[in-house]
């Protein structure tokens, strides 16, 4: 790898975003001695992982990191509805991501 090179960017498909997304919830999860819970794109951030509104502020540094600024967590959710963000399901925001990672590859 050359000076300024970067890495290859993630896979813009549902089964991988799905994989590390649960993957970063199981890691959020562990920390509150929580394991052994089965991550699907029906799973709900507040019914079912009990998540509050500072483990998805916490989640939302963990995506930038991970796909860059372009999947923009706080963005996705100021445009949902009160019900919507707390019926808020992995699933979903799965989709978001996978959106905005396939515009920015069709973007650069």
């Amino acid at each position: 790898m050359t000076i300024g090179e970067q890495t290859a960017p993630p896979v813009a498909d549902e089964r991988s975003v799905l994989a590390d997304i649960a993957g970063m919830l199981r890691t959020m999860l562990d920390e509150y001695g929580v394991d052994d819970i089965e991550i699907t794109m029906q799973t709900r951030f507040t019914e079912d992982l009990e998540l509050e509104s500072i483990d998805l502020v916490a989640l939302a540094g963990t995506l930038e990191a991970r796909y860059g600024q372009h999947v923009n967590f706080a963005e996705f959710v100021a445009d949902l509805e009160l019900d919507e963000i707390i019926d808020l399901t992995v699933g979903r925001l799965v989709g978001h991501v996978v959106r905005k990672l396939r515009a920015a590859e069709g973007g650069s």
